[in-house]
């Protein structure tokens, strides 16, 4: 049970920073939040290690996780923003 927590607090706070990072509003709330903090985690991972090619520590793969909820949080704004059209 603290895995599942721990990654939905870790999703959290990765998806809560990179919303700060993107200006303008987004149209997802608290879940919303969390399942792209979750999934640009997982995003975030496969990049890093395609790019460095291993596991770096901590911070690094806190900064590859913020940058693959924000290009998630990119994508769902274009998305969002062809919907109107």
């Amino acid at each position: 049970m603290e895995g599942i927590i721990g990654i939905l607090f870790g999703g959290l706070i990765v998806g809560a920073v990179a919303r700060l990072a993107l200006p303008g509003p987004q149209p997802i709330g608290c879940i919303g939040t969390i399942a792209i903090g979750v999934a640009g985690g997982a995003l975030g991972g496969l990049l890093g290690r395609g790019i460095l090619g291993g596991p770096e520590g901590p911070l690094v793969d806190f900064a590859f996780s913020v940058l693959g909820a924000v290009l998630l949080l990119l994508g769902l704004r274009a998305l969002a923003g062809r919907r109107r059209l």
